[in-house]
């Protein structure tokens, strides 16, 4: 057997994280706010590392790389373009007021702002689209474990998961912080020195003449042949979309204070931008060293192990590896913990006290249910939610193992129903419980039609048409009814203490 110093090395850095992950477990100390948002005491280092971590994942830089062999430029940057944008909007108009707010999940904004009627099928709209983003960076993580070992894909996926449920369940996002930290930087710096080396060894001419005309020139944003409109609509569903994705949203709520979240939006904005570049100038560079490439999903991959010294070839992978690792485990995390706080404990075991202590003819606070243990329970409603989470992810992983496209789904349906009621619910008094209803229902239902094709429309406007539709809704049906379904937008500057958010009822 041939000694292979890509698998050694990446099997010690995967090592090196399952150990790191699971070791946070330390940190929990039996909080479940500890678990899903590390109690709210993170600095904007960390924070923004975190937040950028999300954006340089297995979906983003393998997704880029991949996009530009099937159509340009263009389709490849989209993706961190994208996720970038949606970083710094975050960053300039919702990470300050949202962080005050002293918010546990996304889903808790929906509730206090609404009700739990808006709260329930917009948390199910978000859960069921982060199943899908954690199964994109499962699929691409198993690529790279079976390209690397020389394995099968579904033995890779295997591998992945298992890791991930390991520092999942221990650390919550403790797991997410600490590795993060140890994997991004030196993935970033290889980023940028890898088309570096290349141009310095090779000549850009020699990568130049391999590209296909059009690839490399602003035809993918300006003319619909080229694919302009798909490309705008895939950087708008992520630039937008992304505002209420529970995992970005779970890091800003983690930040120490509403001025850390800010900042390190803009931070991990900034640094996605530089990563996203790096793996999309790779993408175009494997023109002339791979023009016969089989799977667009191998861009990556070979220039890593077989065009790069090994130093930078293992931090891409390994930087990659760990991106995908951290947005999973993230996007999983947020995902258990909207179902373990937001469906099970908010409408389903406090219906129940209620009704228990009802026919005690007190009320639920009479029952004198402390507040610490419903903490610590929620830590066990998150870990447990987390088994069908993943499954569900691996599942679907096997189906559509499609690391890009999954990603542009994902946010497709949350910025189709879910976005309206968050801006609205933030800077509009009149936003009410009905128009937030409306919008949420018929901007979904929309999009669902629309990816059946019913009816047919031109790729892209499926994306753009029901966000637009779900915004003018709103705003209609908000504006007809507001004096008979009275808005709560007070609670927007009202700041629950931790044993009201804790109890469910904030």
């Amino acid at each position: 057997m041939n000694f292979d110093p890509f698998a050694v090395g990446v099997a010690v850095l995967l090592t090196f994280y399952t150990i790191l992950g699971a070791s946070m477990a330390y940190f929990v100390q039996k909080s479940g706010k500890r678990f899903i948002i590390a109690g709210k005491r993170l600095p904007l280092f960390v924070v923004g590392t975190m937040l950028f971590a999300q954006a340089l994942d297995a979906n983003s830089t393998l997704g880029a790389a991949a996009g530009v062999q099937a159509g340009g430029f263009w389709v490849g940057f989209a993706f961190p373009l994208g996720l970038a944008l949606c970083l710094f909007i975050t960053g300039k108009w919702f990470a300050e007021p949202l962080n005050r707010m002293n918010l546990m999940t996304l889903g808790d904004f929906y509730f206090r702002r609404y009700n739990n009627k808006v709260e329930v099928p917009v948390v199910l709209i978000m859960a069921i689209s982060f199943i899908i983003l954690v199964a994109g960076n499962l699929a691409g993580c198993a690529w790279i474990v079976k390209s690397v070992f020389e394995i099968p894909y579904i033995g890779g996926l295997f591998v992945i998961t298992a890791i991930l449920l390991i520092y999942t369940v221990s650390g919550g996002l403790f797991s997410s912080a600490a590795t993060d930290v140890v994997q991004l930087y030196p993935a970033i710096l290889a980023f940028v020195l890898a088309p570096i080396f290349l141009v310095a060894t090779l000549g850009w001419d020699f990568f130049a003449a391999a590209i296909p005309e059009g690839y490399a020139d602003l035809s993918g944003l300006t003319s619909i042949e080229s694919g302009a409109l798909i490309n705008w609509a895939g950087i708008l569903a992520l630039a937008f979309g992304d505002i209420v994705a529970l995992d970005f949203m779970e890091r800003v709520f983690a930040a120490k204070d509403e001025r850390t979240a800010k900042y390190a939006c803009y931070y991990g904005g900034a640094m996605t931008i530089i990563a996203g570049l790096g793996a999309t100038i790779l993408g175009l560079m494997a023109f002339a060293l791979y023009p016969d490439l089989a799977d667009p999903r191998d861009t990556l991959i070979g220039l890593a192990k077989n065009d790069l010294p090994f130093i930078i070839g293992l931090f891409i992978l390994a930087g990659v590896l760990g991106a995908g690792l951290s947005t999973a485990n993230g996007g999983a995390l947020a995902v258990s913990a909207v179902f373990g706080r937001n469906i099970f404990h908010r409408n389903i075991l406090l219906p129940y006290e209620r009704r228990k202590a009802a026919k005690l003819g007190k009320s639920v606070d009479d029952l004198n249910l402390d507040w610490h243990e419903l903490d610590r329970k929620l830590l066990n409603y998150a870990r447990l939610m987390l088994i069908p989470v993943f499954a569900a992810a691996w599942a679907l992983a096997i189906v559509r193992p499609e690391p890009g496209v999954l990603l542009v789904l994902a946010f497709d349906v949350v910025f189709a129903g879910c976005l309206a009621p968050l801006v609205y619910g933030l800077f509009w008094p009149k936003a009410n419980v009905t128009g937030a209803l409306a919008s949420v229902i018929v901007g979904s239902g929309l999009r669902l039609l629309l990816y059946l094709g019913i009816p047919p429309v031109e790729p892209g406007l499926d994306t753009l048409i029901p966000p637009i539709v779900s915004f003018v809704l709103m705003f209609v049906v908000s504006s007809a009814t507001y004096k008979t379904d009275v808005p709560k937008h007070n609670v927007i500057t009202e700041i629950p203490n931790d044993e009201m958010v804790a109890r469910g009822y904030a």
